[in-house]
C-alpha cells in the first residue's frame, strides 16, 4: 500500500496462485491423544522444497528476527535496530519496566546516524496501533502478549528477558518492511525524546473510534459478497494454519512438562544409586557408574529444558531451552496468524462499503430510469398548482447529482480496493517467505539441540557399560571402593 508520506508503493513479486504451502485438508480434532495424527504436512510438488543450511542450525530460534526478512546481508540494509538494558522504574503510581532502544541508519529521512531512546511496552502498543491506522491493509508484526502465559513475575529476570527478545523481533520486522520502515511514526518512536514522544502519543485516534472501527470490520467479514477467490482461499488457509499451530503449541507444552517432570525425577534417582552403592561391596562399581550416568542425563537434559524444580540454571542454558527456542516462537505465529485474520477483515471492510456504495448507485440509476418513464409520482405536486415537466426536471437534477457523487466514489473505492488487493497479496506473500525461513531455523534448531541431548545420554550410558562389566569378574574378597569410578568415568 502507498505510504502517503512517502510515495513508496509495494509491489508483489509474483502473480503466482495463492498455495497452501502446508497442503492441509483434514480438520483437526480437540483431542490431544490424537495431536500427532492430526498433524499432518504435506510437501506437495507444487511446494518448493527447503534446502537446508548445516550453518545455521546452531543459531538460537530468538536470532532469526537479525536474519529474516529475505536474509539480506547486512551491507544491503540501511536500518538497524536493537533492544537492550532493561530498567524497573518506580514511582508512587506504578512500577514498570523500560528498554533502551539503539538505532543506526545511513537513511537521508533522519536527522541523524545513531539514535538512543527508552521505550515501555505500552510505547509499542502505540506505535503498532499508529502502523495499523495508517496501513489498514499492511500486515503489521505482533506484539508479544502483556501477560505471560505461565503467570510468571512481569518484573522476574526471565520475564524481562523473554520480552525484550520479543520486541527485538517486533521492531526488526518493521525496520525491515518495505514500507512500514518509512512510516512518521516508527520514524518518531525510535528518535523522539521523551517529552517530544509523549506530545506524539496525544495524536491519532481514540479509543472508541478503534472499537467502532473493529466492529465494522468484523462484520464485513460475513457481509462481503464477491471475496476474490485468492482471498478465500486465503482465509480458508489462515484458519488451517491456526489449528496447527494450536496443535504445536499443545504438544510443546506437554512434552515440556513430560521433560521437566523427568528432570526433577533424574535428580531424585542419581542419590539413589548412590546411596545404595555404599551398602553394597559387590555391587558398588556397577551402581557408583550408573549414577554418575544418571547425572549426566539429568545435566544433559537440564540444558534441554527449564528446570521446572526451581533450580537457577545458568544465563546459556535458559536461553537455549524448549521454552525460548520453539514454545516462543511458536506462540508468536499464533499471534501472526491473527493479526494476518485482523488485516484480512480490514481488507473484507473496504470491499463491503465498495460493495455498499456500487448497490446504491445501481439504486440511484433505476429511480432515474423511473423518474423519466412515469408522470404518476407528480400528481400531487400537479394537484397543487405546480408545472409537472418542471418537478420532473427538479427530481431528475436531485438523481443525477446524487449518481455523479456516488460514481465519484464508486472509482474512489474500486481504486482503493485494487490497491488493497495488490498490497495485501504482496504482504501476505513476503510473510510466508518469512515463515518458511523462520521455520526452517525453529526445526533445525530443535533437531540440533535434540540430537545433543541424545549424544549426551547415548555417551553417558556407554561409558558406564564397561564399568558394570566388571562386576561379573571382581572376586568376592576383594572390596571395591567407589570412588575408583571416577578415576575410569569419563567427564
Amino acid at each position: 500500500m502507498a505510504d502517503s508520506s512517502s510515495g513508496r508503493t509495494m509491489s508483489s513479486d509474483s502473480n503466482d496462485d495463492f498455495v497452501d504451502p502446508l497442503g492441509a485438508k483434514d480438520s483437526l480434532g480437540q483431542s490431544l491423544e490424537d495431536d500427532f495424527e492430526e498433524f499432518n504436512i504435506d510437501l506437495s510438488p507444487e511446494v518448493p522444497k527447503l534446502e537446508f543450511d548445516n550453518s545455521l542450525s546452531s543459531k538460537p530460534a530468538h536470532t532469526i528476527a537479525s536474519i529474516n526478512e529475505g536474509d539480506s546481508d547486512d551491507e544491503n540494509k540501511d536500518l538497524f535496530v536493537v533492544v537492550d538494558n532493561p530498567e524497573k522504574h518506580t514511582t508512587a503510581m506504578e512500577s514498570y519496566i523500560t528498554f533502551r532502544v539503539n538505532t543506526k541508519t545511513t537513511r537521508s529521512e533522519f536527522e541523524g546516524e545513531e539514535f538512543q531512546v527508552r521505550r515501555r511496552y505500552n510505547d509499542f502498543i502505540w506505535l503498532r496501533q499508529r502502523l495499523e491506522e495508517c496501513h489498514p491493509v499492511l500486515l503489521v508484526p505482533p506484539l508479544p502478549e502483556k501477560h505471560s502465559l505461565k503467570r510468571l513475575d512481569r518484573f522476574s529476570q526471565d520475564f524481562v528477558k523473554t520480552r525484550k527478545f520479543a520486541l527485538q523481533i517486533f521492531l526488526q520486522r518493521i525496520a525491515d518492511h518495505p514500507v512500514l520502515s518509512f512510516n512518521k511514526y516508527f520514524m518518531t518512536f525510535l528518535t523522539a525524546k521523551q517529552a517530544e514522544f509523549a506530545a506524539a502519543k496525544k495524536e491519532g485516534a481514540g479509543f472508541m473510534s478503534r472499537i467502532t472501527d473493529s466492529i465494522h470490520n468484523i462484520s464485513a467479514a460475513y457481509m462481503v459478497k464477491n471475496r476474490p477467490e485468492e482471498f478465500t482461499t486465503m482465509h480458508e488457509y489462515i484458519s488451517s494454519f491456526g489449528d496447527k499451530l494450536g496443535v504445536l503449541d499443545r504438544i510443546s507444552q506437554r512434552i515440556l512438562r513430560e521433560q521437566q517432570d523427568h528432570l526433577s525425577e533424574l535428580n531424585e534417582w542419581g542419590p539413589v544409586f548412590t546411596l545404595w552403592s555404599n551398602s553394597e561391596d559387590k555391587l558398588s562399581q556397577a551402581l557408583a557408574a550408573t549414577a554418575k550416568s544418571v547425572e549426566k542425563c539429568y545435566l544433559a537434559l537440564q540444558q534441554l529444558v527449564r528446570d521446572g524444580g526451581g533450580h537457577v540454571l545458568n544465563i546459556a542454558a535458559r536461553v537455549d531451552s524448549t521454552e525460548a527456542n520453539f514454545t516462543q516462537p511458536i506462540r508468536e505465529y499464533m499471534l501472526y496468524n491473527e493479526a494476518v485474520k485482523a488485516v484480512m477483515r480490514r481488507r473484507d471492510a473496504i470491499q463491503m462499503e465498495y460493495e455498499a456504495t456500487l448497490d446504491e448507485l445501481n439504486r440511484k440509476k433505476d429511480e432515474r430510469d423511473q423518474v423519466q418513464k412515469s408522470d404518476q409520482s407528480y400528481l400531487i405536486g400537479a394537484i397543487m398548482g405546480k408545472n409537472i415537466d418542471e418537478i420532473k426536471q427538479e427530481k431528475l437534477e436531485k438523481v443525477y447529482q446524487v449518481i455523479e457523487e456516488l460514481s465519484q466514489q464508486v472509482e474512489t473505492l474500486n481504486d482503493k480496493i485494487t490497491c488493497s488487493n495488490a498490497d495485501l497479496k504482496a504482504d501476505i506473500e513476503r510473510w510466508h517467505k518469512t515463515k518458511r525461513k523462520d521455520f526452517r531455523r525453529i526445526f533445525m534448531a530443535m533437531a540440533d539441540r535434540q540430537i545433543q541431548y541424545y549424544q549426551k545420554y547415548m555417551h553417558a550410558w556407554e561409558a558406564a557399560i564397561p564399568l558394570i562389566q566388571r562386576t561379573d569378574h571382581v572376586p568376592e574378597a576383594a572390596d571395591s571402593n567407589p570412588e575408583d569410578v571416577k578415576s575410569d568415568y569419563p567427564d
